[in-house]
């Protein structure tokens, strides 16, 4: 009996033993399920990840791993991906908002032998194309101002600007005469035409101009409050007056200068001449040393 009793005494032990070992390897792999998502969670308030409990990250240790691999080993798959991929990410940029002006810009300074070609009241179908087509010929870039009530029905043409390197500013929706109109207004303006050109580009305009040039204290508040600054222009070619594709193209080479800024229109009325005068003073700019360009911000 004692020879027996030896075996079962000792079968016991191990038994024993081996279920202790399993409740504590269960406890480890809990615990690291547990304590992992922590590590990743960034820094709390007393500078130590997750918790506080953890180890530190002092100034002279190494931060996190980067990428999807860090701390994989022991994560459970499941684990892994409920975790927060941006803890340690910078902080998304946001463009500061511009100073409340005074006075709108009317030249580009600092530009050197450039000039800046700027088209108001679009897109238009019948007309917007044409003066693509021709910048696109001559790899350059133009401003357009463009009107809500446009745009919203020619997103197509606010893809195509972008697409080819224009900028497309803010005009108001539907070309008002600001100082008569009160705050809540100019800001359904502006704002409902900003909201056009973000859903179709995905960023809002940068740049606005007052119809008829015509600004006033609130347009300059609320265009700033919209993140865009005021352009006006240097030279006018008065192509709203279809004076004559001759009259437009002299008026713009007469005006030419380094740092000037163009005022042309692609919509509201027939603007065929306004066309005609691109296709002919725009090669002539270029063969006179000018770089048509556009304000970066």
């Amino acid at each position: 009996m004692k020879k027996d009793q030896m075996p079962n005494g000792r079968r016991a032990v191990l038994r024993l033993a081996a279920a202790l070992g399993a409740t504590a390897a269960v406890g480890v792999f809990a615990a690291d399920r547990l304590s992992a998502p922590d590590r990743a969670a960034g820094p709390g308030p007393g500078g130590a990840p997750g918790s506080g409990t953890g180890t530190g990250a002092g100034p002279g240790s190494a931060g996190p791993a980067a990428g999807p691999q860090a701390g994989t080993a022991r994560l459970h798959p499941n684990a892994y991906r409920l975790q927060p991929m941006t803890a340690y990410a910078p902080p998304a940029y946001r463009r500061a908002l511009p100073p409340v002006r005074q006075r709108p810009f009317l030249s580009v300074s600092g530009a050197g032998r450039s000039m800046v070609l700027t088209f108001d009241d679009g897109p238009d179908p019948r007309y917007t194309p044409g003066i693509l087509d021709t910048l696109r010929r001559y790899d350059c870039r133009a401003m357009f101002f463009v009107c809500g009530e446009m745009a919203v029905e020619n997103q197509d043409l606010l893809r195509r600007m972008s697409a080819e390197g224009h900028v497309v500013g803010n005009h108001s929706w539907s070309h008002p005469l600001i100082p008569g109109l009160r705050p809540s207004r100019i800001r359904d303006e502006l704002g409902s035409t900003s909201e056009v050109v973000e859903r179709a580009l995905g960023t809002a305009p940068l740049w606005y101009r007052a119809p008829y040039g015509a600004w006033n204290r609130h347009s300059f508040e609320i265009g700033a409050e919209l993140g865009m600054e005021p352009l006006a222009w240097t030279v006018d070619t008065l192509d709203w007056q279809e004076p004559g594709t001759d009259s437009i193209v002299r008026r713009v080479l007469d005006g030419a200068a380094p740092g000037v800024v163009v005022l042309n229109h692609d919509a509201g009325g027939d603007r065929s001449q306004s066309v005609a005068a691109l296709r002919r003073y725009l090669p002539e700019l270029l063969d006179a040393g000018y770089h048509v360009t556009v304000p970066r911000r």
